[in-house]
């Protein structure tokens, strides 16, 4: 979308927000101008020309992050960013909590590098921070990144992710398998290929053998030994979380506005009560 169309549409909406300035000016001429109606020339006036200013601001903000993305995509590598750590801001966007984050940044290319960001922990958002890992663009010189919410959701499990192979003539799942899905779509992107929709890799033999090689030793790892079986074997019982790991989730829930303050204090009583 060209800058001048953004601009049209950003505008529309502005106007149609702040429409109270508009509305002054034309009861102000439709009155034939009367003197006693001058403060609404004025007024309406100053509000038009703020509503302008604001849309001329929304639009040249959406324009630099729309070049960011588009320069990160071509020339910058596609990295993960482990979640070492979640923190409340106590500050809300329309109704959404802003959550400030603690990422481990590391890929091919970069040296791993540690950073901050702040981020609104919308009900889409949530399952992919909660999940610890994200996709990142970063510019290989400069670090500069940005975070890639849709690859993320894919390899957050939230986005199916199955690959047919016709020679193996079999269906594989890799949903939620963050380093074989981490490395397809590096191939993807060297290759131009994007990941928003279904993928098919006939017209690109080289890319489709790179992905094949990794879907299939990626179901290979997940396929587990056979155990054998005896009368006397037992299942082991899952290891119980400790107190401090239940204390960090219980931190993370409240950080995402999963829990209210009052559910976060009376489970953090209950967890110490039990020690």
């Amino acid at each position: 979308m060209s800058t001048f169309w953004r601009y049209l549409k950003v505008q529309a909406f502005v106007l149609l927000c702040g429409i109270v300035g508009p509305i002054f000016l034309v009861i102000y001429f439709v009155s034939g101008r009367d003197p006693m109606m001058s403060w609404m020339f004025w007024g309406g006036l100053l509000i038009t020309a703020v509503d302008i200013l604001i849309a001329l601001g929304i639009t040249g903000f959406g324009a630099r992050a729309a070049a960011k993305t588009q320069e990160l995509e071509a020339s910058g590598v596609l990295a993960l960013a482990q979640v070492v750590g979640i923190h409340e801001t106590n500050t809300r966007i329309n109704e959404q909590p802003l959550v400030k984050l603690d990422l481990r940044v590391s890929g091919p290319g970069i040296t791993p590098f540690s950073t901050q960001d702040k981020v609104v922990a919308s009900m889409g958002r949530q399952p992919m921070i909660m999940s610890r890992h994200l996709v990142v663009l970063v510019d290989p010189v400069t670090n500069d990144y940005q975070i890639d919410w849709e690859r993320s959701a894919l390899i957050s499990g939230l986005m199916p992710a199955t690959f047919s192979i016709a020679e193996d003539n079999r269906t594989y799942d890799l949903t939620g398998q963050v380093e074989p899905l981490m490395e397809i779509m590096q191939v993807l992107k060297a290759n131009g290929i994007g990941t928003d929709s279904m993928v098919d890799l006939r017209s690109n033999p080289a890319a489709r053998q790179q992905v094949q090689a990794i879907v299939r030793r990626a179901a290979a790892q997940q396929a587990p030994p056979p155990v054998p079986v005896t009368p006397a074997a037992q299942p082991m019982a899952p290891a119980a979380p400790t107190v401090a790991q239940r204390l960090q989730e219980l931190e993370t829930l409240r950080a995402t506005g999963a829990i209210s303050e009052a559910e976060y204090t009376a489970k953090r009583q209950q967890i110490i009560a039990e020690l």
